[in-house]
């Protein structure tokens, strides 16, 4: 799949999601687009030997899938920074304000966060970096509907939209393994996955993150991440998904990228198939 990039846009972009958002006269695509606010952007060549501040991905999947993991390694690799919607959740949900308590309610009964109050918080994180001079982006968890995915579009233009795929199976365990290091907040999963191949399916194994030594005894689990949970939240996800997905893939925008493995097997596989050149990859296959 051939993958372009996008020039930085001249109107902030939080101004715009806020604009597009509160305009009563913006309701669908179509006008989003004819508004004079729309930015037109140009193509520019995939660049893979340095770091590439322009580039506009989304990445989606299930959750537990690892949409954090990947998208924060790319992140790195092209020097843009890495937004996931989720982290900004937990973030409101650790603080003491207005909004703590209503998500606490909804993410404890594994239900989707609105659309107000997920554009709300990634538009004051944008505002936030545009303020450090950041440029470019790769958003994790965002858009998880429709109309999200129709403000986003008619804002900006999005190169590429990742969207990842894992076993059930190996979601369900996954999410199950899931734990955070209560001083660090580094993140961690205890899960062995092993499922062994059948009627004509590859096996897949993956195994545990397991956090260093200073970490290992401060280790806590999500609230959410129970099985009745986790189950309920991927059932509303798969729902609500497809949409968004048919979406972006009538656009020619959309990859789809089916995780063979753990990190070590689907990395390179990842990145060969965004036609992106890591140096540190290729100098451990070499070895």
């Amino acid at each position: 799949m051939a993958v372009s990039l996008r020039a930085t846009r001249a109107i902030p972009f939080s101004s715009l999601i806020s604009r597009a958002l509160s305009s009563p006269s913006l309701n669908s695509e179509a006008d989003l687009k004819s508004s004079p606010f729309f930015a037109h952007n140009k193509s520019l060549p995939l660049r893979t030997d340095h770091k590439d501040k322009n580039v506009q991905w989304v990445f989606l999947g299930c959750p537990g899938v690892g949409k954090g993991t990947y998208a924060s390694r790319l992140s790195s690799l092209l020097g843009v920074p890495h937004i996931a919607t989720g982290d900004l959740v937990r973030e409101e949900l650790n603080s003491s304000g207005p909004l703590a308590s209503q998500l606490k309610e909804i993410v404890n009964h594994g239900q989707l966060v609105s659309d107000e109050i997920i554009i709300n918080l990634l538009s004051k994180r944008l505002e936030a970096g545009e303020a450090k001079g950041e440029s470019g982006f790769i958003l994790d968890g965002f858009p998880r509907t429709i109309r999200q995915a129709e403000i986003l579009e008619g804002v900006t233009d999005i190169d590429l939209v990742v969207n990842l795929k894992l076993q059930e199976e190996a979601l369900l365990a996954k999410c199950l393994g899931r734990r955070i290091c209560s001083e660090c907040g580094g993140n961690y999963n205890i899960a062995s996955i092993d499922i062994k191949g059948e009627n004509g399916k590859p096996g897949m194994y993956m195994a545990p993150l397991l956090p260093p030594p200073h970490c290992a005894t401060k280790l806590i689990q999500r609230s959410d991440d129970t099985e009745e949970v986790v189950k309920e939240r991927l059932r509303v996800y798969n729902e609500m998904s497809q949409p968004v997905e048919e979406f972006y893939r009538q656009r020619g925008k959309l990859l789809e990228f089916n995780l063979p493995g753990g990190i070590p097997e689907s990395w390179p596989k990842l990145l060969q198939a965004l036609n992106i050149e890591d140096h540190e990859v290729k100098q451990s296959a070499a070895a």
